[in-house]
């Protein structure tokens, strides 16, 4: 039996007509041919999105007090995910900057850092939660104060996992890009306010399928009075996997076994 062609009354444009072009303000280096999306995500918002491997994401701070907490779930499995302490360990550091790769606790590479004008990003520094939100900045609620309200990083990035069947439970430690933490003698953990973060920009390209989750809420420990976060820019394009020669692979021995994990999973 034949089946008649069907068209559709409103065919989708080849264009993305109704995408703004968020990063040509913060990555307008990037070859618009290649641009997938972008995003401007206020500071104190929360954002996700469904990623393949081989794509890049430039997050770019547009604001002095910026800060991007970011959790990583595999997509085919989610209980597969980042881990704080696999990564560190193996890469025998406490900051992440170019090179390094986050991995998951199957020890595959998750996302590689691939460019950084920073230097520093906390892995340690955990997410802000509700109750120190409003110990230190006081209650700003949604009912009374609209898009001026106070949101912790933590309840982001609930908010942001429950879309993809996560709850409470499956909240791991993020990674805190354009926060610096120093970890004394003692063990102290001292943030770095001094810094300036306006206009740098950290690169991740994925080496899994993911879900990544951000939340834009201030860092913890940043002992600066208000609630007053920066926003930050989210910009994506297709950059393909890893290549043999790549930066990260040669920056570590374990850096190279994590990609190569993550490339045998990949051809499975």
């Amino acid at each position: 039996m034949s089946h008649p062609d069907h068209t559709l009354d409103n065919p989708p444009s080849l264009a993305p007509v109704d995408a703004a072009a968020h990063w040509q303000r913060f990555a307008a280096d990037l070859p618009a041919t290649r641009v997938l999306w972008s995003e401007i995500v206020p500071g104190g918002g929360h954002w996700s999105w469904r990623v393949t491997r081989g794509t890049s994401l430039r997050f770019a701070a547009l604001g002095e007090r910026a800060n991007c907490s970011v959790v990583l779930y595999a997509a085919h499995d989610k209980l597969e995910r980042y881990s704080t302490p696999d990564t560190c360990k193996a890469l025998h550091t406490a900051h992440f900057t170019r090179g390094h790769v986050l991995m998951s606790d199957m020890g595959r590479a998750m996302v590689s850092v691939t460019h950084d004008t920073l230097g520093w990003h906390d892995p340690f520094g955990a997410v802000l939660d509700t109750a120190r939100m409003r110990d230190k900045y006081g209650e700003c609620r949604f009912e009374a104060h609209r898009n001026a309200m106070h949101r912790s990083g933590r309840d982001g990035l609930l908010i942001e996992a429950g879309k993809y069947g996560l709850t409470a439970r499956d909240l791991i430690a993020p990674v805190n890009l354009f926060s610096k933490v120093a970890v004394d003698e003692q063990g102290r953990f001292a943030f770095d306010a001094a810094r300036s973060v306006r206009g740098s920009s950290v690169e991740l390209r994925c080496e899994m399928d993911l879900v990544i989750a951000i939340s834009t809420a201030p860092h913890p420990l940043d002992p600066r009075d208000g609630y007053q976060p920066g926003a930050i820019g989210v910009a994506a394009w297709r950059s393909g996997p890893a290549p043999a020669d790549d930066f990260c692979r040669g920056f570590r021995p374990e850096c190279a076994r994590a990609l190569h994990n993550a490339d045998v999973f990949a051809l499975s």
